[in-house]
């Protein structure tokens, strides 16, 4: 289905629902991770591919890295060059006194979140509940955003006419 060349179909995979928003919430994983002490930007990205906000994936690496340099240059971290381990010279992260700020700033905001992500969960739940005892021969798995209607489509569908 189609609207002026546009796919009006949405994969769920895609949607925000699949909870992959969930990567921009890199910079408090970052502080946290640095709130531990001094890390390599490598060792970085490996740790955060364990956290939950990465849901078992590995970050791309040059989001981390342009994200530390980010937060480097908003004095956050600070950098040093490592040059006692074999091989090449390694930059390491620490966050700085204004991070542990941020930091603590964030878990506020985090709270705050999860506070609202909470009431809207419980309400979502009571609601579908609801609704799915009444609609239980309608229902099916991957709908949500699979499926985008166009204004006329849906006029059709109620019997309306989408001219004014």
């Amino acid at each position: 289905m189609s609207a002026r060349g546009y796919s009006l179909t949405l994969r769920l995979e895609a949607c925000p629902c699949s909870g992959a928003t969930l990567a921009r919430l890199i910079q408090p994983a970052i502080m946290t991770l640095l709130a531990g002490g001094a890390l390599h930007g490598y060792r970085v990205v490996q740790r955060l591919a364990t956290t939950p906000v990465m849901g078992g994936s590995r970050p791309d690496p040059t989001g981390v890295y342009r994200m530390l340099r980010l937060m480097e240059k908003r004095r956050l971290v600070v950098s040093s060059w490592d040059f006692s381990a074999s091989g090449p010279a390694k930059r390491a992260y620490r966050l700085t006194s204004e991070g542990r700020r941020c930091l603590a700033r964030w878990i506020k905001t985090l709270d705050a979140y999860r506070r609202a992500i909470d009431g809207l969960l419980s309400a979502a739940r009571r609601v579908s509940v609801t609704r799915g005892k009444q609609r239980t021969k309608h229902r099916k798995e991957n709908t949500c955003c699979s499926r985008a209607k166009s204004p006329s489509s849906r006029a059709r569908a109620s019997g309306r006419s989408s001219a004014p």
